[in-house]
């Protein structure tokens, strides 16, 4: 095995001139090793109740990870050659580790990516690999990660204290039973592993699942859900379920930022119309716009924090999300206004001070046209951070230099890491800090803040405003 070295330069990230990069490492020194706060992600929480061992290196950091095989159908590999699971379940019967050997040998396409860093944080820190993944090394590192899986400091629970996680939080829709937290509260485990309430499928009549998720909706609640009242209760009675798990927020994930704010009739009417099927594209978007409302008045109710996730064509693949279903590497990021969009429910909420809304986007243009001046007026509105396509380092820096000027830091809430890839969160948040402190050690060179400001923020970003800001 003809291997190349695989490191991790200590500098990575920070500025390349040296008195720069010298305050950045001091910055970087006090934040290295806070534990790790992580609001918003879509981990699994069966991993943490049952704290099963990971099957083998595919299934962990191949299968799961829609960063790595979009990447890969981009250059023509086929989602059955890496053993993506079919919409209904089935999967092509490729070996997992053929599967492997298919991305080492395309470990190339990744150069420069976030991706290639994050991989290579866990493939060194997590596995201690000292070779990079290659087509040479395939099967050395395959054999070492899964054997490495089989062992008890390599269980879900075990990683979880070792990345230095204080909490967690997963995503479940309001169908969910929710019975993997039961079992985590149940069992002892000291490991604090939260739910979010993400309602998409029962807010959204194009949502393919909507009409039979409605359904269930009313079994699971016992409400007349296709009554507006009843609907409106049933989510309610979910919210508060899910408060009983842990969840201090919501999600949602809505083609737009769209918000309405009908009148109890009109609303009403609309939802008959759409509880009736057939609905229109406008009342489609219409009512997902009051929708967003509606969930605001509860926020404000039950205290919990309200993210949107808008501006993304999810599945536009159309044969590929019918072959192999939702979330798949298809999701494209579109243009996306917010002032127009977001006046309704700012005109109701946005000066409540027991209300907070987190605001993403996918459109980076609207950061210092539209989002940081929205976030640096309203009390109850808050920026999150670089997000999918842009929690990149360059998305990062764009992020803190397009809204710093209107925004502050105080009005964004830190960072969080949204993601399915749990041995990757370390490397995420490693890969935020260092940004963030790269971005202040140039504040500080340029005497727009003193160092000593400058560690204050860094700690405030890395660790204190996301547990502010989600009220953790």
């Amino acid at each position: 095995m003809n291997a190349k070295p695989l490191a991790l330069h200590e500098d990575r990230l920070f500025p390349p001139d040296a008195p720069t990069r010298a305050i950045a490492r001091r910055l970087y020194t006090q934040v290295a090793h806070l534990p790790i706060v992580s609001p918003h992600g879509h981990t699994d929480p069966a991993w943490f109740a049952g704290n099963e061992a990971f099957a083998n290196a595919t299934e962990l950091l191949l299968v799961p990870d829609h960063y790595v095989f979009r990447m890969l159908y981009s250059q023509g590999v086929p989602l059955d050659a890496i053993g993506i699971p079919h919409a209904d379940g089935s999967r092509a019967g490729v070996d997992p580790r053929e599967a492997w050997r298919v991305f080492a040998q395309n470990f190339h396409l990744f150069r420069g990516t976030p991706s290639s860093m994050w991989l290579n944080h866990v493939f060194h820190d997590v596995f201690g690999l000292r070779v990079r993944l290659d087509a040479g090394t395939s099967d050395h590192y395959y054999d070492t990660i899964t054997a490495a899986l089989q062992t008890p400091d390599f269980r879900p629970r075990a990683l979880f204290e070792r990345f230095n996680i204080e909490v967690i939080a997963t995503t479940e829709s309001p169908l969910d039973p929710l019975q993997h937290h039961a079992a985590i509260r149940d069992s002892g485990w000291n490991g604090r592993v939260i739910t979010a309430y993400r309602p998409d499928a029962v807010v959204d009549p194009e949502h393919e699942q909507f009409p039979g998720a409605l359904e269930q909706f009313g079994e699971i609640t016992g409400e007349n859900v296709y009554t507006w009242d009843g609907y409106l209760r049933a989510h309610r009675q979910r919210r508060e379920f899910f408060k009983s798990r842990g969840a201090t927020s919501t999600d949602h994930g809505h083609p737009t930022s769209a918000t309405a704010d009908l009148s109890p009739t009109e609303a009403s009417a609309l939802f008959d119309r759409v509880v009736r099927g057939n609905v229109s594209p406008q009342d489609a978007e219409l009512f997902r716009a009051q929708i967003l409302t509606e969930m605001a008045a509860m926020s404000l109710d039950d205290g919990l924090v309200m993210q949107i996730h808008p501006g993304c064509f999810r599945n536009h693949n159309h044969g590929l999300f019918q072959r192999y279903g939702r979330d798949k590497g298809a999701d494209i990021p579109l243009r996306t206004e917010y002032v127009h969009a977001l006046k309704p429910l700012l005109d109701r909420f946005g000066n409540e001070p027991d209300f907070t809304l987190i605001l993403f986007t996918l459109d980076e243009s609207t950061y210092s046209r539209e989002l940081a001046p929205l976030a640096g007026h309203y009390p109850s509105l808050f920026l999150g951070p670089a997000w999918w396509f842009h929690d990149a380092p360059e998305g990062m820096w764009r992020f803190r230099e397009q809204t710093l000027a209107s925004a502050g830091f105080y009005n964004t809430i830190g960072f969080n890491d949204d993601t399915r890839a749990f041995l990757s969160i370390p490397a995420r948040h490693d890969v935020a800090r260092r940004i963030d402190c790269a971005v202040l050690a140039k504040l500080v060179a340029e005497h727009r803040m003193d160092e000593d400001e400058a560690m204050e923020v860094a700690t405030d970003l890395a660790y204190r405003l996301p547990k502010q800001a989600y009220r953790l």
